[in-house]
């Protein structure tokens, strides 16, 4: 455990101390090392718990996330190179310390065994994302975007601090082992009901529920490339982790509580991808769709069986590579044709045909074709639904629809078509962002070959 969170903690002089020439090649090649040292954590084992310090164990349910969150590192650091090239070598520093400052945090909240230090870093991963939204966003909206994502979240996670104070003070101890022991049954009464719908808001709206889930479209859309990768891939997957500790750990909570939540997740799925097909912002859209596509896991991980966990975990997985893609395909739009607005950066097939390429294997994943991880996802959760209640078919059956439906409209939209008159020039793709795309897409279409590894 330690001989990862050490590098990543030393990374920070290393981006302090690195001289100007070498700033960006010693960062990245550092993090891309850790990334390949983290790909040991996802050997199978039979233990419960792998590496097991004193705070921090890693489960089944955490090595994928945390193999995702070490290989996003030196992603964000590629992609964020264009934009910050003018900027004077101060800034670029405190750029890649704040993108460096997330990492030990995320880390910690998907390895601890304990609540308490679950909830500190689950919150402090909040501090670095507004410091990079507010400060190297793109436009003024992005003050108001920060204040949204950080009332949103603060107003959430207050009372999953009371809860977990109140169960520290009922059971004696918050960790996680000792609490799978020791199985506190949730009983009907008040306290508990309450305490239950505590412990599931803070994590609603952290991956976004339909109707917690206003502060995701700003906060995606006004931040730079590396903060919406970062958002997409790595903090929304800290609510569906987090729904799928605790619902484990409280045990069988009462089925009403489980009801309103369930239905507004896969009927949010339905509403966010139809807000999609009438979107104009390409990031919003992309922000949408991933609203629709944690909808089905919060759905698969508060009915609690082995199949519609396996599936919530691999659609968060791949939806995290998926997702990130999209966004380094729309910011590569966007630094050349400084908009983000659909009607006016169409056509860009014959201009880009490469990158037609990686937009076309990109949509291809999100709209969970076959052979991809998101359509075994995606199956999965739809059977465990299924076997749940045979009504919830249709729902999810129009979602699916819908999706396919909307990443096709983006495609054209993006891809096809006249080019507009004003652009007359554009930037060659470069090796950069092919490099990008390559590392994102190579997890993906390997996790299908042995999908034992992430489900």
């Amino acid at each position: 455990m330690l001989k990862i969170i050490l590098p990543t903690i030393m990374l920070l002089p290393t981006a302090l101390l690195s001289p100007q020439k070498f700033l960006w090649t010693n960062t990245t090649t550092h993090s891309l090392l850790i990334a390949t040292l983290s790909l040991q954590w996802t050997t199978p084992t039979y233990h419960p718990y792998k590496n097991l310090t004193q705070w921090t164990g890693i489960d089944q349910i955490s090595s994928p996330l945390l193999v995702l969150s070490c290989w996003l590192l030196p992603l964000m650091i590629m992609a964020s190179q264009n934009h910050l090239q003018h900027e004077p070598p101060t800034r670029k520093r405190t750029f890649i310390t704040t993108l460096i400052m997330i990492q030990p945090f995320i880390i910690l909240a998907f390895s601890t065994t304990e609540l308490m230090l679950f909830y500190i870093s689950f919150e402090a991963t909040l501090i670095p994302t507004l410091i990079l939204i507010t400060r190297w966003g793109n436009q003024p909206e992005r003050l108001s975007a920060g204040i949204y994502l950080l009332f949103y979240t603060l107003i959430s996670s207050l009372p999953l601090l009371v809860t977990i104070l109140h169960l520290h003070t009922q059971i004696g101890t918050l960790q996680l082992t000792m609490l799978e022991l020791t199985h506190p049954t949730l009983t009907n009464s008040w306290s508990n009901l309450l305490s239950g719908l505590a412990l599931l808001t803070a994590f609603m709206v952290k991956a976004p529920l339909y109707g917690l889930h206003l502060w995701l479209p700003k906060a995606h859309v006004e931040a730079p490339i590396a903060g919406s990768m970062l958002l997409a891939a790595l903090l929304l997957k800290l609510g569906g982790y987090g729904i799928m500790r605790i619902t484990l750990l409280t045990g069988p909570l009462p089925s009403h509580l489980h009801y309103p939540f369930l239905t507004l997740a896969l009927w949010g799925a339905l509403m966010t991808s139809s807000i999609c097909l009438r979107q104009t912002d390409l990031k919003a859209l992309i922000a949408y769709s991933s609203v629709s596509h944690m909808g089905l896991v919060i759905a698969a991980s508060t009915i609690q069986t082995h199949w519609s966990f396996s599936g919530a975990m691999i659609l968060m997985v791949s939806h995290g590579l998926t997702s990130s893609m999209l966004f380094c395909l729309a910011n590569t739009n966007y630094e050349r044709t400084h908009s983000r607005i659909l009607l006016l950066t169409r056509g860009l097939q014959p201009l880009l045909p490469l990158m037609a390429t990686w937009w076309l294997l990109a949509n291809l994943t999100n709209m969970a074709l076959p052979p991809t991880t998101n359509l075994m996802a995606e199956l999965t959760i739809m059977i465990a639904l299924f076997n749940w209640s045979s009504f919830t078919i249709i729902l999810t059956g129009i979602a699916t629809l819908l999706t396919a439906s909307y990443t096709l409209f983006m495609l054209l939209m993006t891809q096809r078509g006249t080019l507009p008159t004003h652009i007359t020039s554009i930037q060659n793709s470069n090796t950069r962002e092919h490099l990008l795309m390559t590392l994102h897409i190579i997890p993906m279409l390997l996790l299908i070959l042995k999908p034992e590894l992430i489900s």
